[in-house]
């Protein structure tokens, strides 16, 4: 199979119809619904053309699992955990393949505090996944068929009491979020400025929710791609390269700023007022920098990956900072554990503890909002005063068995850098440059990514990478 399925200790995604059947999803929900603790599941989707088929999947699983379902349609991924506590709910799913072309869908999991389930859980559900695999034609496969029918039947005839006690719809499912986010910044002070916003949700969840919200700050809004009907405008990660009509579109409008979301609103990539693509590792950093200095202070969390901006940002205000493994769940673990103010990934994920534990594209764009309205300066000259750096990233084969043996022979190839193994081996220079090299969970590769004052700078620490581990092969 040309995609295979990948699943994780959070979630999983495949391509629909292939790697990600109606027999995966039930077997995976099934597996959460075995280890949460009681109570009902919010199930909600991103807007892809199957997601409406998935969530009746999910919706039946869960069911047939002895479940109440909390259905609130097409919704961010952010809003899912917000839902959760909201509603008192044991967890959540997620229907999402977040940045993944068309053909792909996927399943978020979150557990009842609104949060992407934590490894010991997610390993749980992992176990109980390859349980249900093996018995796969046996009782709970028989349980979710017969209840699926059973749904089709009373559907068909216009039952729909008879189905409103296994699955309920959230009337109002935006209303909490928005709140908890306006709460976040200072409404009044971003309504005065009036600020011309383009929004591109690309017919994803983000426009649920994200022109209320930009109305509600007293935005005047242009939204691109506002219908969540999963038909991309573009290809939907909020990458330069797949963003520049929006670049134009920006310009064309006379905006302050342009907001990007991916698929399921969980990511924020910015561009200035002069078109000009910002990125994603500017998000998080754009927001702590803001928050440190006119809201609150505190410990920050990024993952290893993630621009070192924020690290510098937090040692200009004085507060502690600390890094995660990379994955979303682990920076929450380590934001917890140190009482942290802020934290996110340099994928424009932003996680405000104030609003939820999940990485917000709405979060993002508050902060953003309130950091202009506060610095009375554009976006470009807030993202020019940012601590300036380049990264580089790329692949490198090698065979899983090697890996540790590559890893051993590159921190030996460059005792200049200080190494840690939080995750995979990461190398720091002393001039503020460093390296990353983890190995693929799915494929015999290492990812490098490296971060210096200079493009050639970092490709070149990728290059070296590089021919330390293949000489392993020689």
């Amino acid at each position: 199979m040309s995609a295979p399925l990948i699943i994780s200790v959070s979630g999983l995604r495949g391509v629909v119809g292939k790697s990600l059947t109606p027999e995966v999803a039930q077997r995976y929900v099934a597996a959460l619904a075995s280890v949460a603790p009681p109570g009902p599941i919010v199930v909600t989707r991103d807007g892809r053309t199957h997601g409406a088929m998935l969530a009746e999947i999910v919706a039946a699983a869960l069911t047939a699992a002895g479940r109440t379902v909390l259905d609130a349609g097409v919704a961010a991924t952010p809003t899912t955990g917000v839902l959760v506590r909201q509603h008192d709910a044991a967890g959540g799913v997620q229907i999402s393949a977040s940045h993944n072309p068309p053909e792909y869908n996927g399943l978020k999991l979150f557990n009842a505090a609104g949060r992407v389930i934590p490894a010991a859980v997610g390993e749980r559900v992992l176990a109980r996944y390859h349980e249900l695999e093996a018995a796969a034609g046996g009782p709970v496969g028989l349980v979710y068929w017969r209840v699926l029918a059973q749904y089709r039947e009373l559907e068909a005839a216009g039952a729909t009491a008879d189905t409103s006690a296994l699955v309920e719809s959230i009337a109002d499912p935006i209303d909490r979020h928005l709140e908890l986010v306006a709460a976040a910044c200072d409404v009044d002070r971003i309504r005065r400025k009036r600020f011309r916003v383009v929004l591109d949700a690309n017919h994803g969840s983000g426009s649920v929710l994200g022109r209320p919200l930009l109305e509600h700050l007293g935005c005047d809004v242009t939204v691109l791609g506002g219908e969540p009907d999963g038909l991309f405008s573009h290809p939907p990660e909020p990458t330069e390269a797949n963003l520049q009509t929006v670049l134009a579109s920006v310009v064309g409008s006379s905006a302050a700023v342009g907001y990007c979301q991916d698929p399921d609103a969980d990511r924020l990539a910015l561009i200035d007022e002069r078109g000009r693509y910002i990125g994603e590792e500017a998000t998080l950093a754009l927001c702590a920098d803001h928050v440190l200095a006119n809201q609150r202070q505190g410990p920050v969390v990024t993952n290893c990956s993630t621009s070192r901006m924020t690290e510098d940002l937090a040692a200009k205000h004085g507060v502690p900072f600390f890094r995660s493994k990379v994955g979303e769940a682990n920076v929450v673990d380590e934001m917890l554990a140190r009482n942290a103010v802020l934290g996110g990934e340099g994928n424009g994920g932003v996680i405000d503890p104030r609003v939820g534990l999940v990485r917000d594209s709405f979060v993002g764009m508050a902060l953003t909002l309130d950091a202009l309205a506060a610095s009375d300066q554009p976006l470009s000259a807030l993202a020019d005063a940012l601590p300036q750096y380049a990264i580089h990233k790329t692949t490198i084969a090698v065979a899983q068995d090697r890996v540790p043996a590559a890893l051993d022979a590159l921190q030996a190839a460059l005792p200049e850098a200080a190494a840690d193994r939080l995750d995979g081996l990461r190398l720091d220079w002393p001039d503020g440059a460093w390296l990353l090299v983890r190995p693929s969970n799915t494929e015999p590769i290492v990812r490098a990514i490296a971060e210096a004052r200079t493009g050639q700078q970092a490709r070149e620490l990728c290059e070296r990478a590089a021919a330390v581990i293949a000489s392993l092969a020689n």
